[in-house]
């Protein structure tokens, strides 16, 4: 077999030890993990500085190089993580619904783990831990496979992690990193390894994503590219507008959950725009404008000069980086209708002082996450609570938004008589 066939197997032997066990023996995997990577971060840095020096060879964007570095601070922040997520509520053995039936048959529907959980993912190590601690949380066993971009770093955490579930009495073989390869037949062999795979999740670019989810015989959770919009609508307060888009679009740029695209209400774009328009390319945004945002600049030749022509193309991009489209709309129907049209489902938000406006955007936008006066960056599953995620589901079955340990269970019905027939 195969490297990635032969890895699945060994999580599939270990996955029912990391089911049966109890919390207190999940959390302190999780513990140990954390206080391993801890004290270990000259070692994960080196690795990570290994990773950083082939990707600035490869001549990798520098965004995408953010997203790769880990220093002492990051490393700080994937330890605590894991902390959380000891903290978080057990999704295990919770009674979902259950009844009496008429002839005394007790029957409940509880929560259990998927099995075994794969991962393919690109260049965030961080993505490591995440994915083994809420797999530990939910009483996974899983299989990760990370870019070759962050290989040495992956490779580190994950050596850490399967110490830690040593630590605790559990099988180190619940979680298995498989190396990348330049051919990726391993990523193929995950993809068709129905009956050791129960799920796999990609997370990374539209085109892995979309590779994941053509070419598997596995279920897959597809997660989400961010082609993300911020509205503008016109009742909004301008300066809080302005924060907003820069926030969105500037805070970091190479994460799914940044603005991509702009849109703005015709009645007040000759208002609005020249502002926003040059605070964007103050910040070395490059705006991709549409007929309408240029006319608004009218007479402003400098702004003017730094646009450049929108395209349909335009409209469905996610830059991963500082460039932003900008589109001028009739109002919150068309705005609605362009981002159900053009958005991937991610995270949407309008800014509007209109408590209607507001409503009928938050009803009428299509996606996992939309916002009323926020930045579309709160889309993270720390943030929402839950410890970490393991990516962002941009579908509708079964986990839709940030996952968290709750959105790797599924169900089984427990039925208990005294000797029922029917």
């Amino acid at each position: 077999m195969s490297e990635a066939r032969d890895k699945a197997t060994l999580a599939r032997a270990a996955a029912p030890s990391l089911a049966r066990a109890p919390r207190s023996v999940r959390d302190e995997a999780l513990r140990r993990a954390a206080e391993r990577i801890r004290s270990s971060v000259d070692d994960i840095v080196a690795a990570n500085a290994l990773d950083l020096e082939r990707a600035r060879v490869a001549g990798m964007s520098l965004p995408l190089q953010d997203r790769l570095m880990l220093d002492a601070g990051r490393i700080g922040q994937i330890a605590d993580s894991l902390d959380d997520i000891a903290r978080q509520e057990d999704p295990l053995g919770r009674v979902l619904g259950g009844s009496t039936l008429s002839n005394g048959l007790r029957i409940e529907r509880l929560s259990v783990p998927l099995g075994v959980v794969a991962m393919i993912y690109e260049a965030r190590p961080n993505v490591t831990a995440d994915a083994f601690g809420l797999c530990v949380r939910s009483g996974n066993a899983c299989v990760l496979k990370g870019g070759s971009a962050a290989r040495e770093s992956c490779l580190a955490i994950a050596g850490l992690c399967r110490l830690a579930l040593s630590d605790a009495g559990l099988p180190a073989d619940a979680l298995q990193y498989v190396d990348d390869d330049a051919a990726h037949t391993q990523t193929t062999e995950l993809l068709e390894a129905t009956g050791l795979v129960d799920v796999l999740i990609p997370r990374g670019g539209a085109a892995l994503i979309r590779a994941c989810v053509e070419g598997a015989k596995v279920p897959v959770i597809e997660t989400g590219t961010g082609n993300c919009h911020v509205y503008v609508h016109e009742s909004a307060d301008f300066e809080k507008a302005r924060s907003i888009v820069m926030n969105a679009k500037t805070q970091r740029v190479g994460v799914c959950n940044a603005c991509e695209s702009l849109l703005v209400d015709r009645a007040i774009a000759p208002s609005f725009l020249p502002q926003m328009i040059s605070e964007l390319v103050g910040a070395g945004v490059v705006v991709h404008a549409d007929e309408e945002t240029r006319a608004a600049l009218a007479g402003q030749a400098e702004l003017l000069s730094r646009l450049v022509d929108a395209t349909d193309d335009d409209w469905g991009r996610e830059y991963l980086a500082l460039e932003i489209s900008c589109r001028v709309v009739s109002g919150v129907d068309e705005a609605i209708q362009h981002i159900n049209t053009y958005g991937t489902g991610h995270s949407e938000a309008i800014v509007a002082d209109s408590y209607a406006a507001c409503e009928a955007f938050l009803a009428g936008v299509d996606a996992a996450v939309v916002y009323a006066n926020a930045s579309t960056r709160f889309t993270d599953g720390g943030v929402f609570g839950l410890g970490a995620e393991i990516g962002i589901s941009t579908q509708k079955l079964h986990a839709r938004g940030p996952m968290g340990a709750a959105a790797l269970t599924t169900t089984k019905w427990v039925a208990r008589g005294e000797g029922q027939v029917r």
